[in-house]
């Protein structure tokens, strides 16, 4: 087997959805593959084939996220290898269910998997990032965390808090030679939806991206080194004007004194 050149790629939730297509597609782009995911069977599986096909190096790691040992383990393991190009922190779950009908323990456990999890893996190799002057992180998180009005809002916080992890990420490393991308897709034809008991024959086919074509667009958005990817917004200059008007609006935060808005009246002091 041919030695990649790009490194390797780590991809975690990578035995189904868009976590296998990355890790299909980014075996032809000529990485190497740590692929990680709680299915041991389907990893190998999907190894066999990946081989098969591109003739890349797949190692499997079968992994739990939510436990703490387990993870702990793949952590020491992400700082210990130099081989390391590229983290794809794709593994998440989410729900559809509004927050009060849904288990507390649940969301916890979601927020463990979107949020700490995502959190830990990255603090791992980065610092490997910083000393090879060189790495990626793609962090696959959703319009929800723009739009947590559309789903269930510990979902939506927890992709929100993706998002805003990237962009810090962004304005820490750039100059260090590392690559940070946050991915944002809508609905998309993965078993996110039957496995919270929505069969996607009820949503809008108008509105389901097949997974392959998000992905795709994704990996192109990456390769055009956009920092946020939304494959499914058409007007890009929505995003651009929405990005303007952010940034204003954080140029205007800070005053020594209230807003005039909030300025008490005579008859409230």
């Amino acid at each position: 087997m041919s030695k990649s050149p790009k490194g390797t790629a780590v991809v975690t939730g990578a035995s189904t959805g868009m976590g296998a297509i990355y890790a299909a597609r980014l075996a032809r782009m000529g990485y190497d593959l740590m692929i990680v995911a709680r299915n041991h069977n389907r990893l190998n599986q999907m190894a066999s084939h990946i081989t098969a096909d591109t003739e890349r190096n797949v190692e499997v790691v079968a992994a739990d996220l939510n436990d703490s040992q387990q993870l702990a383990a793949l952590e020491e393991k992400l700082r210990n290898d130099a081989s390391i190009a590229l983290l794809v922190n794709n593994a998440g779950v989410g729900t559809h269910t509004s927050l009060v009908d849904s288990n507390v323990e649940q969301m916890i456990t979601m927020i463990n998997l979107n949020v700490t999890a995502l959190t830990r893996l990255t603090y791992a190799v980065v610092p490997g990032f910083i000393n090879r002057g060189k790495g990626a992180i793609i962090n696959i998180a959703s319009i929800v965390g723009i739009a947590p009005e559309i789903l269930n809002g510990v979902y939506g916080g927890s992709k929100a808090y993706v998002l805003a992890f990237t962009r810090s990420l962004q304005r820490e490393l750039a100059d260090k030679g590392i690559q940070v991308q946050a991915v944002l897709p809508s609905a998309t034809a993965t078993p996110f939806w039957e496995n919270g008991g929505l069969p996607l024959s009820q949503l809008d086919p108008g509105i389901v991206m097949q997974a392959e074509d998000m992905v795709d667009a994704a990996l192109v958005g990456f390769q055009l080194g956009e920092l946020i990817t939304i494959p499914s917004l058409h007007d890009d200059s929505r995003l651009q004007r929405w990005e303007q008007a952010r940034q204003a609006v954080i140029e205007d935060f800070s005053h020594n004194v209230p807003a005039a808005r909030y300025q008490p009246s005579s008859s409230q002091i």
